[in-house]
């Protein structure tokens, strides 16, 4: 349980870092963006792949 406590805070921290240096987090070419009148649709396809590619690997490392 610990280690994964820390390795979610590396995580969050990584996160933290790429945000305030610029990358754009969440608005990756890809992502589904669809605005008309009142109504916004964001589906954020490419971005949920590269969350999910990140977090299988993390977790890949972890269990070697």
């Amino acid at each position: 349980m610990g280690k994964l406590l820390v390795v979610v805070g590396l995580v969050i921290v990584a996160a933290g870092l790429l945000i305030m240096l610029g990358v754009p987090i969440g608005r990756l070419p890809g992502d589904i963006y669809y605005r008309r009148g009142n109504t916004t649709v964001y589906i954020p396809l490419v971005t949920s792949i590269l969350v999910s590619v990140v977090l299988s690997l993390v977790l890949w490392l972890l269990r070697r």
